[in-house]
């Protein structure tokens, strides 16, 4: 389970993108949303296969997944 804080700064991005050596004309498109301002979020998630695997009582996790990395 997850509760991240996520970037809504635009100043953030555009830091982070300089930071790992991409060009901001590269991300201007995404950028856009934020450059105006955007409401803080941030994420809630279980998972699908955790919460399959909790319903069914599984002790494996592959089990629950329709797809497992094997």
């Amino acid at each position: 389970m997850t509760g991240g804080q996520r970037l809504h700064r635009y100043a953030d991005y555009v830091a982070a993108a300089r930071q790992d050596g991409l060009k901001q004309e590269a991300v201007e498109s995404y950028l856009e949303a934020f450059r105006y301002g955007m409401p803080p979020h941030g994420g809630f998630a279980v998972g699908l296969e955790r919460f399959v695997m909790q319903l069914l009582d599984i002790d494996n996790i592959r089990l629950a997944t329709l797809f497992p990395a094997t």
